[in-house]
Parts: structure tokens; C-alpha cells; sequence
């Protein structure tokens, strides 16, 4: 257990939510016969009750760095000042529109105190819970996310991984459109101003991947574990989100569900593509929106990640447009309108099969281009051969609507 909680610990530095010194130190604690934690820290008298209040195996707490912290605090702030409109509401919920949200977390409750109660009924009912104590708390220094794993730290470490995410993409995704209706306040533009000198400069260096044609099974699955790992290097995804595959003799080759991308090894599944095995019951979730895009557009490499501003501008949606739409409520499953970032479509579907599972819209859309855009969930690109176009493919339609956005920003705060 010692080992686990400082892997994810180094984890959530490695991925930029964290630091190796100072407030947003990680802090892990793990449960085996005995509770161990990564650091001495004063937060672990209030921890260690909260794992006698729960039937849990660990909790992460973790103070974000920037730019999360300001973009968490914010939104917390936002969420318990609306529940303090409604005495029926005991806790604050921040409500994203992103598919991991949707799917995962559902919401993000908040608390305003750093209270083992209020953290065990929280997290009773959900993955994870932010704490915003707010300036008139000078005891505790905010906000902070505590999660929790039933089996092992991974899964708060995920948790609070995807927690980060969705909040970034919700404030982005709210202050576009606050632009847009014209309802953005004074606070939401100097937090937009602070917050942009953080975010991570535009990659265009593109990673030296194995070359076509693959010889062998041993080198597809490098290929394929490779392709993972230069994915979460470069930002590309976020946790364990996304997935990886390779058609190769017959069969597709496709990253297990609930796998990381920067850990594949052995967690490749190999699935014949005339279903001759049952190996595909613990592939991806997306194992059919594969299996078709193969069969549809002949490519051999696949590749899924959830980079930022491909997610934000595929949620973002002319706000008359909007105010008329009969499926805004279902827009990621049910969008009429085709949808464009340059020449990516933005397609909508939910993950999975069904009347509106990505296999029916997404390849569809890749037969026309290598890439596509789906509604508040990521981006998909395809190789002919290797993964080497598929990633450059990948960064340059992330970096190409990271500027769209900001073009989008720019010339709304001049109007």
C-alpha cells in the first residue's frame, strides 16, 4: 500500500494537478492492515475519520495548483452562494455538461467546511467533494478536493483527475457563452485574465513513433502501449479517459476498459473482427465505434483523447440557436445540426451502442475526414497505417481549436 499511494501521488504531479512541495502537495492515505499515508500532513486527523465513517480502502486530498485552484474556487464559491439562495439545499453543486461528468461524477458537491461529517455525507453519495471554506476561514486554505477508492487509490486519483478537468472545461465553456449573451460579470474577467498565464504552452513537436508496417504481434502492442503513453505525455487526455486501437491480422487490437493510457501493458484486448472470441467483454466501451470505423473507412489506427478546447468547442452552440432548440437538454446525444472546426465535424452520441451510441455517427463522420469532434466527450483521429498521423492529426485539431476559442474570446470582448 505504501508503494500505491506514493505512485499516485507522483501521479497527479506528473499530470500537473499537483506539486512536489508546498499547499498542493498531494496527500494519500491507503488502508491495508494498517492506514498508511504518503507524508505527515494536519489534515490526517480529519481524514482518519473519515475512513472509520465510510467503508472505503483510501482518500486523496489534494489542494489543485494553478490554474484548477482559482477555476475550482470560483465555481465552489458560485455553487454555495446559490445554495445559500435555497435553504432546501444543504450542499453546493457544481453541474458540468461534459460526458465524463455526465457519465462518472455526475455533479460535484461542495462543502464550505473542512469537516469529516461533512465529507463522509458527501462522499456517501459521490465520487468526490470540494471544499471552499471561503475567506471568512483563515483555519483551512482552499479550495481542496477529497476522493475516495473502494479498492485502490487509482480510483481517487482518477477521480480527482477528472474533477480538475471538468471544471476547467465548464468555466471556459460558461465564459464563452457568458460573452456571448452578454452576461458575463467582472469576476469571471479578471479570474479568465489571471488564470490564462497558466495554462500550458501549444505543443507542435510531434513524438517519434514506431514506423509501418508492424511485423509482428509484439510490435503492435508497443505500438499501441506507446501511442498510449505519448497521448497522457502530451496532455491529450486526462486519468485513464480515452482509448487506443489497431487493426492487424483480422483482429482489432483495443485498450481495455477502464485502463490508463500510460499503462497498457496488459491491458490490450485482441478482438477478432468476425466476434470468433469473447474477448471483447473487457475492451473499451467504444469497442463497436471502432470495429465500424475499421470496417468503414479501412484505416488501421484509432486513437481517443480528450483534449481541452476540442471538448469546449464542441459544446459551444449560438446561444439564440440554443434558446429554440428542442434537444438542448439532449444535445450530446441528439444535436440536428452538423457542426464544423474547420473541416472537423462535430458529431454527437453517447458511449457505448443503442439508437444513439457513437457507433452510429462517428463512423460515419471519420469516412469523410480522420477526425471528429464528439458533443462534451473527445476527440477521435484515425492512421492509415501507423499512429504517427493519427497523433499529429490529433495535436493539430487540439491546438487549432484552442485558438479558435481564444480568436472567439477576443473579438467578443472587443464588440
Amino acid at each position: 500500500m505504501e508503494q500505491l499511494v506514493n505512485k499516485y501521488a507522483d501521479k497527479l504531479i506528473q499530470a500537473g494537478l499537483g506539486e512536489t512541495f508546498g499547499p498542493s502537495r498531494p496527500l494519500i492515505g491507503g488502508l491495508d492492515d494498517t492506514l498508511v499515508w504518503n507524508r505527515p500532513a494536519d489534515e490526517i486527523s480529519v481524514l482518519e475519520n473519515v475512513f472509520k465513517g465510510l467503508n472505503i480502502n483510501s482518500l486523496v486530498f489534494l489542494r489543485p495548483k494553478e490554474p484548477y485552484g482559482s477555476l475550482i474556487r470560483f465555481l465552489a464559491e458560485s455553487a454555495l452562494e446559490s445554495t445559500h439562495k435555497s435553504p432546501n439545499n444543504s450542499i453546493g453543486l457544481i453541474q458540468p455538461k461534459d460526458c465524463e461528468t455526465r457519465t462518472f461524477l455526475h455533479d460535484l458537491p461542495v462543502i464550505n467546511e473542512f469537516s469529516a461529517d461533512q465529507i463522509i455525507q458527501a462522499l456517501k453519495k459521490r465520487k468526490s467533494v470540494i471544499i471552499a471554506p471561503g475567506k471568512s476561514n483563515k483555519n483551512f486554505k482552499g479550495p481542496a478536493i477529497v476522493a475516495h477508492g473502494l479498492v485502490s487509490p487509482e480510483q481517487g486519483f482518477v477521480t480527482i483527475s477528472s474533477v480538475c478537468f471538468a471544471n476547467f472545461i465548464k468555466f471556459f465553456t460558461d465564459y464563452l457563452q457568458a460573452l456571448q449573451t452578454g452576461f458575463a460579470t467582472d469576476d469571471a474577467h479578471d479570474l479568465f485574465d489571471a488564470v490564462i498565464p497558466y495554462l500550458e504552452p501549444i505543443q507542435t513537436t510531434l513524438p517519434e513513433l514506431i514506423p509501418s508496417p508492424f511485423p509482428n504481434e509484439e510490435t503492435v502492442y508497443s505500438a499501441i502501449i506507446e501511442a498510449g503513453q505519448k497521448t497522457v505525455e502530451y496532455g491529450l487526455v486526462d486519468s485513464f479517459f480515452g482509448n487506443v486501437s489497431y487493426f492487424w491480422n483480422k483482429t482489432l487490437y483495443i485498450s481495455q476498459t477502464g485502463s490508463s493510457l500510460d499503462e497498457l501493458r496488459g491491458c490490450i484486448d485482441p478482438v477478432p473482427m468476425d466476434g470468433s472470441t469473447s474477448a471483447g467483454l473487457t475492451a473499451s466501451s467504444e469497442l463497436t465505434a471502432h470495429l465500424e470505423t475499421i470496417s468503414r473507412t479501412g484505416c488501421k489506427a484509432i486513437l481517443h483523447g480528450h483534449p481541452k478546447f476540442s471538448v469546449i468547442l464542441s459544446m459551444d452552440c449560438d446561444p439564440v440557436e440554443k434558446a429554440a432548440c428542442a434537444f438542448k437538454e439532449q444535445c450530446h446525444i441528439k444535436c440536428p445540426k452538423k457542426r464544423f472546426v474547420e473541416g472537423t465535424p462535430i458529431v454527437p452520441g453517447e458511449v457505448g451502442t443503442g439508437p444513439f451510441g457513437l457507433c452510429n455517427t462517428l463512423p460515419r463522420a471519420l469516412e469523410q475526414t480522420n477526425s471528429a469532434i464528439v458533443y462534451g466527450h473527445g476527440l477521435f483521429t484515425t492512421g492509415k497505417d501507423n499512429f504517427s498521423e493519427a497523433f499529429a492529426t490529433m495535436l493539430e485539431v487540439e491546438n487549432l481549436c484552442r485558438n479558435t476559442y481564444f480568436k472567439k474570446i477576443r473579438r467578443l470582448r472587443k464588440a
